[in-house]
């Protein structure tokens, strides 16, 4: 089976709390990391790992997260 998924592919930035805010409420994080995603980017890589082989189309910027976007669908 061949999958082409047209899609999303982010950066997300995830700061880690010790709980959910409460409305309006600001809380000092106290971790810090990034993690690829983006829907279609996550789309491509589930049919991977199902044995599909799959394609991926998107648009990745030329910002400091690039290659590390570019590496994690390869």
């Amino acid at each position: 089976m061949s999958v082409v998924v047209l899609g999303s592919i982010n950066m997300d930035l995830v700061v880690q709390t010790p709980r959910i805010p409460a409305p309006a409420e600001t809380l000092t994080g106290h971790a810090f990391f990034t993690a690829p995603g983006g829907k279609g980017a996550n789309q491509a890589v589930a049919a991977a790992k199902l044995g599909a082989a799959t394609k991926m189309i998107g648009r990745v910027g030329n910002d400091l997260f690039a290659d590390d976007l570019v590496s994690s669908l390869q």
